[in-house]
């Protein structure tokens, strides 16, 4: 799968315009494509991740940002990059409403990996 470089400051600025209607096409497009660079070992289709967001209240968004980041940290340890905990970092800025920060995150992770 070929990840696509998005610009990072349209993408929340169309998410903000568009009343987070973008922020969902977006969310999707980022779960197929970090599932896709950080090797996860149990897929789940984008609408399944998102739909489960929304009937849980997020809750399950929070813990698969969680995953995703621990699964980042993995492969910046691999690529000899340094320790880092953006599992942490993830899970704390969800819970604190900041979720707009760990796309923003996300998304400068899969951009860096962007046809590598």
């Amino acid at each position: 799968m070929m990840i696509k470089e998005r610009n990072i400051a349209v993408c929340v600025v169309l998410s903000i315009v568009t009343c987070g209607i973008y922020g969902l096409y977006w969310l999707y497009k980022m779960v197929e494509e970090a599932d896709c660079v950080t090797g996860n070992p149990n897929p789940q289709p984008p609408i399944v991740v998102i739909l489960l967001g929304i009937v849980t209240c997020s809750v399950y968004l929070i813990i698969w940002f969680y995953n995703t980041g621990k699964r980042m940290d993995e492969i910046s340890l691999r690529e000899g990059k340094g320790e880092a905990n953006n599992g942490i970092l993830f899970l704390l800025l969800a819970i604190f409403g900041l979720a707009i920060v760990d796309y923003v995150l996300l998304q400068d992770f899969l951009n860096k990996h962007a046809n590598a």
